[in-house]
């Protein structure tokens, strides 16, 4: 490694490995300060070219512009996505949040296990977003924005039809139903912001057509924005909050709007428990002009608030909604906000077989070489638990599931421990999902060649209406059988 001459006249960083050097890595890094970015939003942007770095053996290795931060939970590696091969000088861009317990945190910069060179120039770290700090004032109680003692439903397809909601509510017993506004799309498909109103509209009209059945059958409505302006597709064809989202300023703009025009459409419309922001929201890279998702998801509460003051929001931290994300978040500047955590770990068991075929993993069992039951469910969800308890906050896990096919009525136990300890700690819950996806189902069986309901109830249907039975009706509804 050594310095070298770059095409402004300075110098630039060069890095090589030989062919007979395939094992191992070549990198140079440097200490930053600790102190000086713990809860910070950090962007890391440098110029890098590259010439015949050879194929990476697993994803994460290859060129790395890249920090390694240690925390007493464990470390992390945020980096850049660079391609191998050759290719010219171009722009390596990522943001990361420093851990607020981070006791280390260092830029690398090389090649990992391949061979080749590479060059980094100009490169930046800068302070995207500050660590924000707590409210100075706890509530007395968390807000719930509802008066049940509980909300227990599922997820649910746009395209679900009056029976469905009859099935879940009136027959099941459920309370609530997480609906979807989501824009399925083939990978890759990008279609300009003016034609987000056009399929909005369209998942409008067709919430509106429901909303009077959810109220018929008991249901209060969750309403999901799965599709936010910007979103970019995955597997599936489902969109997430990932990609012009965070780095787009229209995109961030369209998204205030199109708040505010669901504000202002179902104002004072009782049937509806709240307003899920962002489904899962991704902060891959923040662009500069562009908010962080706190900053964001204020901006969008506040234009809500103008329209409808009363209305319960539904905040997902980044990322994902997972439980991790809950490490170090801090409550929204806004009131009347109830926290959302989505569960699918470990991710391994929950979608064995989703996307190829896996192995088959049990539960309780060793998962990836750790071993996985209600114990370490309880230790995966501590992140949220503390700051439940930390912050006075009411929580709704608004996701989680385990494929059908797991084996040996596994699905079955994993879906059990966690929805006792979402009771144990009060939280709210909605199952992911019911006549959505097949793979979802806990009307279908384990056999995965079965893509029928199963002749009669799953050991998985039986538990959800066991809890659902335990459910009040809103707005003082009596049950009917």
């Amino acid at each position: 490694m050594r310095l070298v001459p770059d095409p402004a006249g300075g110098r630039c960083l060069e890095i090589r490995r030989e062919s007979g050097d395939r094992s191992g890595s070549s990198v140079v890094t440097r200490d930053l300060s600790v102190a000086a970015v713990r809860g910070c939003l950090i962007r890391a942007v440098a110029r890098v070219r590259a010439e015949e770095v050879s194929e990476k053996p697993r994803p994460w290795n290859g060129i790395k512009f890249m920090l390694a931060i240690e925390t007493p939970r464990g470390r992390v590696w945020p980096q850049a996505e660079l391609p191998v091969g050759t290719f010219p000088w171009q722009r390596a861009a990522f943001t990361t949040r420093i851990p607020s317990d981070a006791t280390a945190v260092r830029l690398v910069l090389g090649l990992e296990e391949v061979t080749g060179r590479v060059w980094f120039d100009d490169i930046r770290l800068a302070v995207a977003a500050p660590r924000r700090d707590p409210p100075a004032v706890r509530p007395a109680r968390p807000f719930r924005g509802h008066a049940l003692s509980r909300l227990r439903g599922a997820m649910v397809s746009p395209e679900i039809d009056p029976e469905g909601l009859r099935v879940l509510g009136q027959e099941w017993g459920a309370n609530l139903v997480r609906w979807q506004l989501v824009w399925r799309r083939a990978p890759g498909d990008r279609p300009p912001l003016e034609h987000y109103d056009t399929w909005l509209d369209a998942e409008l009209r067709r919430l509106d057509a429901a909303l009077p059945w959810c109220e018929r059958y008991g249901l209060y409505v969750v309403v999901d924005l799965h599709s936010p302006p910007g979103g970019r597709a995955i597997s599936g064809g489902y969109v997430a909050a990932n990609d012009r989202l965070f780095t787009d300023p229209g995109a961030q703009a369209k998204l205030v709007e199109v708040w505010k025009k669901l504000a202002r459409r179902y104002r004072g419309v009782r049937t509806i428990w709240g307003f899920d922001l962002v489904n899962e929201p991704v902060e891959e890279y923040v662009a500069e002009g562009c908010d962080d998702w706190p900053t964001l998801a204020e901006r969008v509460g506040g234009a809500i608030r103008g329209v409808d003051p009363d209305r319960t929001l539904i905040v997902e931290p980044a990322a994902w909604g997972g439980p991790e994300g809950f490490a170090d978040w801090v409550p929204l500047r806004l009131d009347r906000v109830v926290y959302s955590v989505h569960m699918y770990q470990p991710h391994a068991f929950t979608h064995q077989g989703v996307y190829g075929e896996d192995p088959p993993l049990r539960y309780p069992g060793t998962i990836q070489g750790r071993w996985w039951d209600k114990n370490r469910l309880e230790e995966a969800l501590q992140p949220v638990r503390q700051f439940q308890e930390r912050y006075n906050m009411h929580i709704y896990a608004g996701e989680f599931s385990a494929i059908r096919w797991a084996p040996e009525g596994s699905a079955h136990r994993y879906l059990r421990d966690l929805i006792e300890l979402f009771e144990s700690w009060d939280w709210d819950w909605s199952y992911h999902a019911f006549r959505e996806w097949h793979g979802w189902s806990v009307e279908h069986g384990e056999d995965r060649s079965e893509t029928g309901p199963a002749a009669g109830p799953t050991d998985r249907q039986r538990l959800l209406r066991a809890w659902f039975s335990r459910n009040e009706r809103p707005h003082g509804q009596p049950r009917t059988p």
